[in-house]
């Protein structure tokens, strides 16, 4: 299995039917018997009209090649898109997805890459609430590693 990975950033709210298709397409035909996947859709809460997202894609980059390797050894793909900028409620942000052949590594490894995308993932999120971005630091984690002082 050697198929190029790499992460897909749109701008503003994600087409996952499209990009569904798309993975599903490349990978149908690969022997793999399982594509999970995990879509994040922004939810209308806290007055929010919107969330927007900021990417360092260098760092993500980096982070998604770590994923790219554990999956290869469980003979398996790791999947990812992300949107930039604003996305309005009831939008995706978000979709992730797993190929491997058996689906039980697919559903182990959609899980734990979920979670790890939302505690390291180089993304900052923000809430927009009547036209103006906000950090959302209360629903925000450290990254491992940020910052110049220990």
């Amino acid at each position: 299995m050697s198929l190029e990975q790499e992460i897909e950033i749109y701008n503003g709210s994600l087409n996952t039917v499209e990009i569904y298709k798309k993975w599903y397409e490349i990978y149908q035909y690969k022997n793999c018997g399982a594509l999970i996947t995990f879509t994040g859709i922004v939810r209308e809460e806290g007055g929010i009209s919107a969330l927007s997202f900021d990417i360092h894609k260098p760092l993500l980059q980096s982070w998604f090649e770590g994923w790219i390797q554990k999956a290869k050894k469980q003979n398996a793909y790791v999947l990812f898109a992300h949107a930039n900028g604003d996305v309005a409620v009831h939008e995706s942000s978000y979709i992730a997805g797993v190929v491997s052949p058996q689906r039980k590594v697919a559903l182990r490894l959609i899980n734990e890459f979920v979670e790890d995308f939302k505690a390291n993932a180089p993304i900052w999120k923000y809430d927009v609430i009547e036209g103006k971005r906000i950090y959302a630091k209360n629903r925000s984690q450290k990254l491992a590693g940020a910052g110049i002082l220990s």
